[in-house]
């Protein structure tokens, strides 16, 4: 990543605040970006669709069996365990297909941002990626590993501050800024 990407802070339609860095939408970028999560960090994501009144928080049943991006979809797939596709740029519909133009542009990334949610005082208790379709629908969220939750997925109190380390490493990759130390300053959950 050659350009610095600003932090935008932004208020949630829940009304909790958040930092956000919009990242580029370009399929060679989210091919990449994403090979690189479920190739390599698949252990510590949690990911799936949030919606209102829903939220799917997966984990990867192991290693995935293939990775694949063709005719705009990236798809991740575990054999019997199951598979997952998102489109992540052009895909061949029909020209004569009624409606040709606007289902592309629906299904396209219309949005993608890495983002932090802070808690009333500030301080950060979350850490994930985000994609919106081309009408501002969820696609997915990604889930960085939380140095308030264990690896069998229990809030703590007591932090682990090594399940900061992958968001300290994809922050300055893909934004091209520095993590700025209040990472680890965070509280937990309770104060959200």
């Amino acid at each position: 990543m050659n350009d610095v990407i600003p932090k935008q802070q932004i208020r949630s339609p829940d009304g909790k605040t958040e930092d956000v860095w919009a990242l580029p939408k370009d399929e060679e970028f989210l091919s990449a970006m994403f090979t690189d999560l479920f190739g390599n960090h698949y252990e510590g994501l949690c990911w799936g669709p949030m919606l209102a009144g829903a939220a799917y928080e997966l984990k990867a049943p192991g290693k995935p069996k293939s990775i694949t991006h063709e005719d705009g979809f990236f798809t991740v797939h575990w054999g019997d365990k199951g598979h997952f596709h998102l489109c992540i740029g052009a895909i061949s519909v029909p020209a004569d297909r009624p409606n040709a133009a606007e289902m592309v542009a629906h299904r396209r990334p219309g949005r993608v941002e890495l983002f932090r949610s802070l808690d009333r005082d500030g301080y950060p208790y979350s850490w994930g990626l985000r994609m919106f379709n081309g009408k501002q629908e969820p696609q997915i969220t990604i889930l960085f590993p939380n140095p308030y939750v264990t690896k069998d997925d229990e809030v703590t109190n007591d932090p682990d501050w090594s399940r900061i380390e992958l968001w300290e490493a994809l922050l300055p990759r893909y934004t091209g800024n520095a993590p700025d130390g209040l990472d680890r300053e965070g509280r937990g959950f309770g104060r959200y």
